[in-house]
């Protein structure tokens, strides 16, 4: 076996399953500074959180992950902005398979989201998704197509429901009172 992809599976299931359940915020957040690709200044990473392939995931400054997300970078990169929030039990996902394959191929892409994004509640994006800066993806939406900057979007697909404003100044600054 590969020593780098059995290291990488070490480091995954280690925090996956043991230190992404602890409660304590300095410990997941030391671990996760060392296991991912980057994690921004003030972000903050809720409890129960899975990532795979770790070193493909680029966290932006002041990110708010909620409890139970899922960040797949096993072969493709995820790129969050800053002030990015990401909603509890949201999935990004940058593989699948290609349904017309006869060989059941693999099929995906990086998935980059912009700055002041809100990706709400049980939120799925599929790979190879851009989404805009400021944009908003409702709960429990599939995201399939790359989102506009500054749109709100939801359903499955998740389709164009209103602009948002663009005229936003806020930095998420969410610290939880666990040590």
């Amino acid at each position: 076996m590969n020593l780098k992809i059995f290291a990488g599976s070490v480091l995954s299931y280690s925090y996956n399953h043991l230190i992404g359940n602890l409660p304590s915020r300095k410990i997941r957040m030391t671990y996760l500074k060392s296991y991912l690709a980057a994690v921004g200044e003030g972000t903050s990473v809720q409890m129960r959180c899975q990532f795979l392939n770790g070193r493909k995931i680029y966290l932006g400054d002041r990110n708010v992950i909620n409890f139970g997300c899922l960040f797949d970078g096993r072969h493709y990169q995820i790129q969050t902005g800053c002030d990015v929030s990401i909603g509890p039990e949201a999935s990004i996902l940058t593989l699948g398979h290609d349904p017309h394959s006869p060989e059941f191929a693999d099929k995906g892409g990086d998935v980059i989201i912009g700055d002041r994004c809100w990706i709400a509640y049980r939120a799925i994006i599929l790979p190879g998704v851009t989404i805009g800066e400021g944009a908003v993806v409702g709960a429990g939406s599939v995201v399939t197509k790359d989102i506009e900057p500054y749109t709100v979007v939801a359903g499955n697909p998740a389709r164009f429901i209103k602009k948002r404003s663009p005229d936003l100044h806020y930095t998420l600054n969410y610290q939880p009172w666990l040590f």
